[in-house]
């Protein structure tokens, strides 16, 4: 069948359903069908799906031409999606084609929540386009004979790659691909990516550098000029020293009319708890949306989360308060309004969540963005520049996970075993590991069977075998079991599973949170007030409580930073008022507390890095204003206070948020020493940050996830998970043995390296001191507290003080620096 017929078909199928296929979609199918990979970029509701499914139905059907009377079995395609809940909506598209063609192909899913009767029925017969995730498709490779389940597949297909780039996921796609590139030879590998600003990086790490893959590919754009309208919704009256710790809650009025008008709304919160309390407090105050809004988080149980989900298509639902675990891919034509509740930290979070609304090609996207303290107004305001400007940020790969790549070849080897002489030119060929020596990887593969030279007296490290042929196996079934329980990359701390005493399985808590609760404690979760119980074998035990007052449990990792770009963006606002050139509504409306810090202190332009300085009762404040997120802040910060320190003895506290930090002591810092001593210079950087942080207790905690990852720390068996605090201690005694007797272990370095790459964003910080130091430093003596600083103390206060406290505390703040 010629490629003129076979777009036909595709053509007369789009045209049964009164759609219209667009160019790139028309572009994918011929690179494809061509026998091209590639990667596909288009904005989120374009149709991507049908850009990569459509062809992978073509070429069977052009292969054999009587499929419509001859079915042969077996895996033809895999597609992998980073969230299991997009899996139905896939398989729905997939099927929907499939089937209207009569092409016989079956349509499976494996995922973490598909049951073992299926698993067993996969087994047998696997389906012939398979949607699986990361950690499906490595478990599956550590299955027997999974050499002969793939090599008669033709494509596997990566969703939301810009989701996977620059996490171990990703490492671990990279890896199962390199496998899957030699078992299959007729195998096109494609990615899908909607938000990502390195594209052709982004082809390069899916695909391989150097690869015969990556020189046979295409990249492939959308073009569609995709409409977003960003509304602020902006209050009526603001204060002039704005702080935070409301959540937005104080324009709740101000949301309830947008709600009303729209048949469907989605309001994105960025933390769990912060999407509890607003679904709270919707309710208490607008009672009658009970039973036409609901909640969307990740620990709320399946069951609710996919009843939600069917809930927003069917248009039964008014509203749904969620967090970005509705932020990629399902397919909800009907949400009309999005609404983002506080800054979301980077534009391309921004853009997949306006996405949402008008989810349809040529549908204008609306968003709504409430600010939770003024000065977002500002972020706002530099959203609007992003959408204009289709500025997006950048993904950084990963480079050299040996935890992962120990995770990958104990699977191998689980499997049917592999000769290290195949496997790394393999390797070799990933983005990740294209810098592994001879040396690093003979490292490798004696941890995995001796388990490196500090723990090769202790057999439980001893996982693999090497037989008298040279193969590297897996011999012993209980090594073997403990090892497929634990494939993956997602470290969290433990979690329970919270369940009512009488039976209903509700969701799932993070356990340092449950710890600090008593039997009798209330708290919200899923919408609900709960009293504990108790708490049994890592069950959280409840039972409905109607009292009113309760605790909001907090996650950890809830505190988002602003992206590189997102930085950069709201400095060029932020000039853009120093120079008095103020367009934006946004920026209007805060022109008071402009004109207050104006009075107060300075706006700083682009070539001034401003530093003001005050005394208060708790001492002598130092305010630096790099606007480059808390993350960099906190090292800055550290980095700063240690250089100081050096000048002549003084103790800080320090304190951050996004737009600067707090060095705060009880006796006065010489600034003018500081100005003259050029302490912002990136000479000795990296000594400096490591003598500053306690980088070894960083390195330390960051062990924790290295030593699951690698299989040194077994989490426990389903039902029977280890408690946090024995991962913890387990993974500590592991670290000081190879920081005491093995500091070479390449394992251990890998935690000091992550520390300082990608928690303290060491790039970032260079860069940022780069900046400043092509700056003029001005340094501003003022009397008191500047509208910009305000939010940097009121964060540093909120960690000491009860919120009813810190209320009346800043009431009384205020009250004293608005005095004329």
């Amino acid at each position: 069948m010629t490629q003129k017929e076979l777009f036909h078909i595709a053509e007369s199928w789009f045209q049964q359903q009164n759609w219209k296929s667009f160019p790139f979609q028309k572009q994918s199918w011929k690179a494809f069908l061509q026998g091209k990979h590639g990667l596909l970029n288009a904005p989120t509701g374009s149709g991507k799906t049908y850009a990569l499914w459509v062809p992978v139905v073509l070429n069977y059907i052009k292969n054999n031409p009587d499929y419509q009377t001859k079915h042969k079995k077996g895996l033809k395609a895999i597609w992998i999606t980073p969230l299991r809940a997009l899996s139905q909506e896939i398989k729905q598209a997939a099927e929907r084609f499939a089937d209207d063609l009569n092409t016989q192909l079956t349509v499976g899913i494996r995922t973490g929540d598909t049951s073992q009767k299926e698993r067993a029925a996969q087994r047998r017969s696997m389906p012939d386009l398979l949607i699986t995730t990361p950690e499906s498709l490595q478990l599956l490779l550590a299955s027997k004979g999974y050499d002969k389940t793939f090599k008669d597949c033709s494509a596997i297909i990566i969703d939301e790659w810009h989701e996977l780039l620059g996490t171990k996921r990703g490492v671990q796609i990279e890896l199962g691909l390199s496998r899957l590139k030699t078992i299959a030879p007729e195998l096109r590998i494609w990615g899908i990516s909607a938000t990502i600003g390195n594209l052709d990086q982004a082809r390069e790490v899916l695909l391989g550098p150097d690869s015969k893959a990556l020189q046979n590919s295409v990249l492939i754009k959308a073009n569609i000029n995709k409409k977003i309208k960003v509304e602020s919704i902006i209050p009526d009256k603001m204060e002039t020293f704005p702080w935070r710790g409301h959540l937005g809650i104080h324009l709740l009025d101000e949301v309830v009319p947008i709600i009303r008008k729209s048949k469907t709304t989605l309001l994105f919160t960025n933390t769990r708890s912060q999407c509890e309390i607003w679904f709270q407090k919707i309710l208490e105050r607008y009672p009658e949306f009970a039973g036409e809004m609901a909640m969307h988080h990740g620990s709320i149980n399946k069951e609710t989360r996919l009843w939600v989900e069917q809930a927003i298509r069917n248009e039964t639902l008014k509203a749904v308060v969620c967090t970005s675990s509705l932020d990629l891919g399902v397919d909800f034509a009907p949400v009309e309004t999005i609404i983002q509740i506080g800054g979301p930290k980077g534009v391309a979070r921004f853009l997949q969540r306006a996405g949402r609304s008008g989810h349809q090609p040529g549908k204008t996207s609306v968003i709504y963005f409430l600010p939770t303290h003024a000065i977002e107004l500002v972020e706002a305001s530099a959203l609007q520049q992003a959408v204009k400007q289709n500025t997006v940020e950048d993904r950084v790969p990963y480079l050299n996970s040996y935890d992962v790549l120990i995770q990958y070849l104990t699977t191998l080897a689980v499997s049917d075993g592999f000769y290290p002489k195949d496997i790394f030119p393999e390797i070799k060929n990933t983005f990740c590991y294209q810098g592994i020596t001879e040396d690093q990887w003979d490292w490798v593969l004696n941890f995995i069977t001796v388990g490196s030279q500090s723990l090769q007296n202790y057999d439980e490290y001893k996982k693999v075998q090497v037989l008298d042929d040279g193969l590297f196996k897996v011999n012993n079934r209980g090594i073997a079991m403990r090892h497929r329980l634990q494939i993956g990359t997602i470290v969290g701390d433990a979690v329970l599973t919270v369940k009512y005493l009488k039976g209903g399985y509700i969701g799932s808590i993070e356990e340092w949170f449950i710890s600090k609760l008593n039997p009798g404690d209330v708290f919200t979760f899923a919408g609900r007030n709960l009293e504990l119980v108790r708490i049994k074998e890592m069950k959280v035990l409840v039972r409905k409580s109607s009292k009113r007052t309760s605790k909001v449990p907090s996650w950890m990792g809830g505190r988002l930073t602003l992206t590189s770009q997102m930085s950069e963006l709201l400095r060029q606002e932020l000039y853009q008022v120093a120079a008095n050139n103020v367009t934006s509504r946004e920026l209007k409306a805060l022109s008071h507390i402009f004109e207050r810090q104006k009075k107060e202190s300075i706006i700083p332009s682009a070539d001034q890095f401003l530093i003001e300085t005050f005394k208060t009762r708790e001492g002598y404040h130092a305010i630096f204003y790099p606007f480059e997120g808390r993350f960099v802040h906190e090292a800055l910060g550290s980095l700063l206070g240690y250089r100081i320190s050096l000048l002549s003895p003084i103790t800080f506290s320090l304190a951050f948020n996004d737009y600067g930090f707090e060095l705060l002591s009880d006796q006065e810092i010489d600034m003018q020493q500081v100005i003259d001593n050029d302490l912002f210079t990136t000479d000795h950087m990296h000594s400096d940050l490591q003598k500053s942080l306690n980088a070894t207790e960083m390195a330390r905690r960051k062990f924790r996830d290295i030593a699951v990852i690698s299989g040194m720390v077994f989490t426990g068996y389903p039902d029977k998970m280890l408690k946090s605090k024995h991962l913890q201690s387990s993974s500590q005694l592991l670290f000081n043995v190879f920081r005491d007797f093995e500091p070479e272990n390449l394992l251990y370095q890998q935690s000091f390296i992550e520390t300082f790459e990608h928690q303290l964003e060491e790039g970032r910080l260079y860069e940022a001191l780069r900046r400043i130091e092509s700056q003029n430093i001005v340094w501003k003596a003022c009397e008191k507290p500047t509208p910009l600083s305000f939010p940097i103390i009121t964060d540093r206060l909120r960690e000491k003080m009860s919120s009813e406290k810190l209320e009346d505390r800043i009431k009384k703040m205020v009250a004293v620096l608005t005095k004329k």
